[in-house]
């Protein structure tokens, strides 16, 4: 039964990615489904160019806690069901797919920045404000989120190994996830990138046009 349980826990951790806060919260309060404005990422930097930041908040956690929800669950209770650190791994990689290809709405999600920032925290507290702290660096000195959050999807598996003191130390499934998730995330930005070459890309705090 040992190999049904991680499966159960990827898939667990997927649909529980899968719940799209951005347009739920944004019903939940009256707003325009956030897929209809601004960037059409149903995201909290989306939501927050409606005007409403408590609405862009209440996103922004809600989409960090099911990143960090299943990983921690696995970290807490996982050793009694023979889950290791490569089920700690894969359910977090999951959960971020949840969140960028989300089955309750048509496999049309968002670009998974909060996601992963809860991911991360699930993996190592420490990388966790490692990953927040350069996110706000980059963030309040160019007011691009987008940019904020290409820096830190690269730098956050070499702060990892960096952090375990040398590579060798560091769960490889651990590293693994976060570097796919660093080059999913790029790869999602890639319009961000593009506006952002141009100089047309929306700085934080602009509202929907």
């Amino acid at each position: 039964m040992e190999f049904v349980n991680p499966l159960m826990a990827t898939v667990a951790a997927y649909l529980i990615g899968s719940l799209s806060f951005a347009v739920l919260v944004s019903r939940a309060v009256g707003l325009n489904d956030p897929r209809t404005y601004g960037s059409k990422n149903p995201g909290a930097t989306n939501v927050l160019r409606s005007g409403n930041k408590a609405a862009a908040v209440v996103t922004l956690l809600l989409d960090a806690l099911k990143g960090w929800l299943p990983v921690v669950a696995v970290k807490w209770w996982g050793d009694a069901w023979g889950l290791g650190d490569g089920t700690v791994a894969l359910v977090g990689l999951a959960a971020f797919l949840g969140h960028l290809f989300p089955v309750f709405f048509r496999f049309q999600g968002g670009k998974g920045v909060a996601t992963a920032a809860g991911v991360i925290l699930g993996f190592e507290p420490w990388l966790g404000l490692a990953a927040l702290l350069t996110w706000a660096i980059i963030a309040f000195f160019f007011r691009y989120s987008s940019l904020a959050s290409i820096v830190t999807a690269v730098f956050a598996p070499a702060f990892y190994l960096f952090g375990r003191g040398v590579a060798w130390e560091a769960p490889g499934d651990v590293v693994l996830s976060l570097a796919v998730m660093g080059i999913l995330l790029v790869w999602r930005h890639a319009e961000n990138i593009n506006r952002l070459l141009a100089g047309k890309e929306s700085k934080l705090g602009a509202k929907k046009t």
